[in-house]
């Protein structure tokens, strides 16, 4: 049993069970592949796949050598790229959530760049559950997301605090850090960030516990949207406190306390637990833990709040 035999059995499951579209994919003959898949079956003694008529279905026992065949093949792609490119220190793939990629990645790919020169960062910035699936299928090194993460596969290591504000209309009324009920709370019609974001999450967490259901008027990807909409006084968002500053200093918006409900939260530095991390994410790591009290945090917005 070899390494390309656990590619080949691999293929054929990322392919459908069709070892046909394997053999395309590795550009080698069907037979092949259907001879690989037969040497393992033999080489354990197990059924690895059923045959039905012509389809093939993978046993509990192919489920259970999957898993070791992702892994032991990933980690051996890792080695080929570490080792191919030593010279020049490789690819650091890192993922950030909408509000750490647009507030915090950028701080940190500088500093980290002037750190080690020689990496090539490359970046994906996406809802947090989408990086979880990434850094599961090994298409990230790790990813700072806004969220505890979901798979029990994820390592997962709190980094920074960060604050939800409940934001305002300075137009309707509202006063500076006024404290309301949660009655009062629940009857706004409120403006919130898309399903599957940490800001969301967040949210939903808190006002679950406090035994409360919402319906959004308003659901947007976008902070300068909600800002936008809370000023022209449509509702309330809840958003964080770094992203919102700069139109909160220029009294366009409010932020009011809610009596009994905390939106704190952390950010999280992730990573799969079965990741050999090359000293470039380690490095990128370290940085992002020490990097608030070594630098300050520009205030950086993309808001443009309607006149």
């Amino acid at each position: 049993m070899t390494l390309r035999h656990m590619i080949i059995f691999r293929t054929v499951c990322e392919s459908g069970y069709n070892s046909t579209r394997a053999a395309k994919t590795l550009h080698i003959t069907q037979p092949a592949v259907s001879l690989a898949i037969k040497e393992l079956e033999d080489y354990y003694g197990v059924r690895l796949f059923d045959r039905i008529g012509r389809r093939l279905k993978i046993t509990d026992a192919g489920q259970h050598f999957m898993h070791y065949a992702i892994l032991i093949s990933d980690l051996f792609r890792d080695m080929e790229t570490g080792l191919r490119d030593w010279d020049s220190k490789g690819i650091l793939r890192v993922g950030a959530s909408i509000t750490i990629g647009s507030q915090f990645l950028p701080g940190y790919v500088k500093a980290f760049s002037e750190l080690c020169p020689g990496v090539d960062i490359r970046v994906s910035i996406e809802q947090s559950d989408h990086l979880e699936e990434k850094i599961l299928t090994n298409e990230l090194d790790c990813a700072l997301i806004e969220g505890i993460p979901h798979s029990p596969k994820l390592v997962s290591e709190a980094y920074m605090e960060d604050q939800l504000c409940v934001v305002c209309s300075a137009k309707k009324g509202w006063k500076q850090g006024q404290v309301i009920s949660i009655e009062d709370f629940k009857n706004q019609p409120f403006l919130l960030r898309e399903h599957g974001s940490g800001t969301r999450e967040v949210f939903e967490r808190v006002i679950g516990h406090a035994g409360i259901h919402v319906v959004p008027a308003w659901e947007a990807m976008s902070t300068s949207a909600l800002v936008n909409a809370v000023i022209t006084g449509l509702g309330i968002a809840v958003l964080p406190q770094r992203m919102i500053k700069p139109i909160l200093n220029r009294g366009l918006i409010v932020t009011v306390d809610v009596d009994g409900l905390d939106f704190r939260r952390s950010f999280y530095i992730i990573h799969h637990k079965d990741k050999f991390l090359m000293p470039s994410a380690r490095k990128f790591i370290d940085l992002c833990r020490n990097y608030e009290g070594n630098h300050s945090f520009p205030y950086y917005s993309s808001l443009d709040p309607l006149p």
